[in-house]
This record gives C-alpha cells, sequence and structure tokens, in this order.
C-alpha cells in the first residue's frame, strides 16, 4: 500500500499563520503528505460561577494518497512521542479536527492510510504540536510600523522584545493574553530603525 512519502507542518495557534518546514520522508510512496495545523481556543459550556480551564482544538489537514487501494485514513495522537494513546478514523477525507487539547501540552500526531479490509499503512512521519504555545507574526503598515500579533496561553502575560543586533534584547511592551488567545501589539518606533527583530517571552 502507498503512504506519504514525506510530512510537512505548517503551524498556527489561533488563526495565526506560521512557518511551513519539512519533517522528514516515508519510504513506498513518492508524493506529499501535508499536514496542515489550524488552532484555536475551545469554551465548553459552563455554568453560571464556574471557572473551565480553557481547552484547545487542532484542525488537521493532509494530502491524499495517490494508491487506489485507500479508501480511508486514521489520525493517531499523543502526548510522547511515537505512543499515540487516541486515535481516529475519518473516512475517506484528509481533514480532521480533534478538540479538547490542553494548550501548553506538546501533542505528537501520525496519520496512516487504510484500505477497504482495514489494512493500515504504516505511520506517516511524525509532527509535534503545542497549541497555545507563543510566537510572535508582524506585517508592516502603510507607516512603516509594525503590528505584531502575538499569541500564547489565555490569561498569560508576555514581554515583547526587540533587537537590532540579537545581543541585546530591550522589552518594548507586555501583553495579557485574554479568552481569544492572541493580542496586537503596534511597534511605534520601528520606523526608527533600519532593520528590527522580535521575540515574545512569558513572564513568571
Amino acid at each position: 500500500m502507498h503512504q506519504p512519502s514525506e510530512l510537512t507542518v505548517k503551524r498556527a495557534d489561533l488563526f495565526l499563520g506560521a512557518a511551513l518546514r519539512s519533517l522528514g520522508r516515508l519510504p513506498l510512496r513518492a508524493g506529499l503528505l501535508g499536514l496542515c495545523f489550524l488552532a484555536w481556543l475551545h469554551h465548553p459550556a459552563q455554568s453560571p460561577g464556574a471557572t473551565v480551564a480553557a481547552q484547545y482544538g487542532v484542525a488537521l489537514n493532509w494530502g491524499r494518497s495517490t494508491s487506489t487501494a485507500v479508501n480511508g485514513y486514521r489520525v493517531y495522537y499523543g502526548t510522547a512521542s511515537g505512543n499515540y494513546t487516541n486515535s481516529v478514523a475519518v473516512g475517506n477525507v484528509t481533514t480532521k479536527t480533534v478538540l479538547g487539547l490542553t494548550g501548553g501540552v506538546a501533542y505528537f500526531f501520525a496519520v496512516k492510510a487504510s484500505t477497504v479490509n482495514g489494512v493500515e499503512s504504516v505511520f506517516s512521519a511524525e509532527t509535534r504540536f503545542v497549541p497555545g504555545q507563543a510566537n510572535v507574526q508582524l506585517r508592516a503598515s502603510s507607516n512603516r510600523q509594525f503590528v505584531l500579533t502575538v499569541s500564547g496561553l489565555a490569561g498569560h502575560i508576555y514581554d515583547i522584545q526587540a533587537t537590532q543586533d540579537f545581543k541585546t534584547w530591550q522589552v518594548i511592551g507586555t501583553v495579557t493574553m485574554g479568552t481569544a488567545g492572541s493580542t496586537n501589539f503596534t511597534d511605534l518606533n520601528a520606523p526608527l530603525f533600519s532593520r528590527r527583530y522580535y521575540r515574545t517571552l512569558e513572564k513568571p
């Protein structure tokens, strides 16, 4: 049975895009299985006055196998590499949404293709994803200011730091994540620099 030869990941925390990276190859098929992540906060219904920890979800997307014998896929995942304590058959589709993930916990995902008789391929390359992991993305405004979109764990506090030489980092702002898990910050001083780099660090 044919299965993917390469697994790629596009991670996005709380509807924010991130860079595409390749995670390796699998045997037996020349082709591409892309695993695309789209994560968001999930708030279950709760009674008045109750406190419920925010849970995260992730939308998975992969490339279809070229084998005509394949009629479905199964997604495997768990919190330890190679130890998939959860799995779900998704039918002959290339997307699956997994809910109930805990922010800040590393999850490991892999996919198998299956035939009508239930015969499964070997695992795809494993990929790791941490829902709610802090990251910064930016876009330039028309006046050369930078608008930074910071994402992270709901309720946590993050410093936004900037540097020109990767040696000295200066805190230029502090943000607190709301229930949406992301917030915007504008660097008003960006036009003063020919180049500037950013990072975010969670405050203790």
